[in-house]
């Protein structure tokens, strides 16, 4: 094993290296194009043995990526933001085909009005396509997920695409220590993909089907999937534990730190999670008792798991990185939905919209969430959901209104 500094993007391709992948279908868009751009040198200097073809869009790569892994071989591709939203309609076909094969997504916000920096409106607009979704906060979690997404997606109690999320600037180009494992112990994690996986079984939940006629066989095929994706909650658990065996880090579905003796905790994902830990030893220096939990997995959503975390605690400020717009935060509604009628679950979950278009949270707004929540807590109440936005951030808005002249 070997440690270097590495990117975000640079970890992906490695990741994609480990796992020798066979195909990569492939169209540019930022910030992604570092991970297509250092795998295309390494095929150029032929130190790996993968077939590399730039596709006219988004929609053809993830066509070409689904039709491939149908065939029997490791797949592998990228992209981002307005690239994920134009190959949509193929995200729910190669899924209902059940081919497995990784598609990492370097979040950005989306147009209009256009950026260029993250937040998770483009991959949650994946989220009931089918495929299944891991979310990285660290350089070193995108280059791991790879591989358990691969496991995972190849598995044949599953048999399903995976998309490896990580934020685009934030993570995609920051560079971290990552340690490189040696190729001989990732194949003995990550045998070679078996073909005999894509089957036809009535007896488990794996089906395949492309044109089918009628609403009952539809709701078979559609169920089928649903059953499949439910079985990769336990799944990914058993060999996040088994990664840990073989390289020394574990991974679970949900993570949670400092949570075990937590009144309150943070709810958030992705690499601003990083921010969240900070805060809670920054509150816990301060005297307060608070944690934070962050999914991993957000499909299927480890509803138990954040059960298990989240019992008896008193309160949950859940931060949302995305705006459903007349709906709220996304993550927010689906830990509700989870948690309603559960027992033991926190009374009150309060709701904060922040880092939309890659705008940071600062740790005094930490602060502020967590003296917000311990409120409502107090006064038995749950706060109206907040915008995470500063009087100098309307101001400077106020200012470019007047330099166009609208009032």
């Amino acid at each position: 094993m070997s440690r270097t500094l590495l990117t975000g993007n640079g970890a992906a391709a490695w990741g994609m290296r480990l796992a020798e992948v066979d195909y990569l279908p492939a169209f540019p868009i930022t910030p992604q194009t570092e991970i297509i751009e250092t795998v295309a040198k390494w095929i150029d200097k032929d130190e790996i043995d993968c077939r590399m073809v730039t596709l006219e869009s988004e929609h053809s790569m993830i066509t070409a990526a689904g039709a491939a892994a149908a065939t029997g071989v490791r797949v592998f591709t990228a992209t981002s933001s307005q690239g994920l939203l134009y190959g949509m309609e193929m995200l729910y076909t190669v899924a209902g085909w059940r081919a497995p094969f990784v598609l990492v997504n370097v979040s950005r916000g989306l147009s209009s009005p256009i950026t260029l920096e993250p937040d998770h409106n483009d991959i949650l607009a994946a989220r009931d396509s089918g495929f299944l979704q891991i979310h990285c906060a660290t350089c070193q979690e995108v280059l791991d997920s790879i591989l358990l997404a691969y496991r995972l997606a190849e598995d044949g109690r599953v048999r399903l695409p995976v998309i490896v999320n990580l934020d685009g600037f934030y993570l995609s180009f920051t560079r971290e220590p990552v340690d490189i494992p040696e190729l001989a112990a990732v194949s003995r994690f990550l045998p070679p993909f078996d073909p005999e996986n894509i089957r036809f079984k009535a007896s488990e939940p794996v089906s395949q089907a492309v044109a089918v006629l009628g609403g009952g066989p539809y709701s078979y095929f559609r169920y089928q999937s649903h059953l499949a994706a439910l079985n990769a909650v336990s799944i990914f658990d058993d060999i996040g534990s088994e990664f840990g065996r073989i390289f020394g880090r574990t991974y679970e579905a949900v993570e949670a730190y400092r949570a075990d003796d937590a009144e309150l905790v943070f709810v958030m994902m992705g690499s601003f999670a990083t921010k969240a830990k900070d805060a809670v030893d920054r509150l816990r220096e301060a005297g307060q008792a608070i944690g934070l939990v962050r999914p991993r997995l957000l499909r299927p959503f480890p509803s138990a798991a954040f059960m298990r975390v989240l019992a008896g605690k008193k309160g949950a400020a859940v931060i949302d990185q995305n705006l459903s717009a007349g709906g709220g935060g996304i993550l927010h509604g689906e830990l509700a939905a989870a948690l309603y009628g559960q027992p033991n679950a926190p009374n009150i979950l309060a709701s904060f919209i922040g880092g939309l278009g890659g705008r940071d949270i600062g740790p005094e707004e930490f602060f502020e969430m967590a003296a917000v929540t311990r409120k409502a807590v107090d006064e038995g109440r749950t706060p109206p959901p907040r915008l995470l936005y500063t009087e100098g951030e309307l101001r400077e808005v106020r200012t470019l209104q007047k330099i166009a002249g609208i009032t």
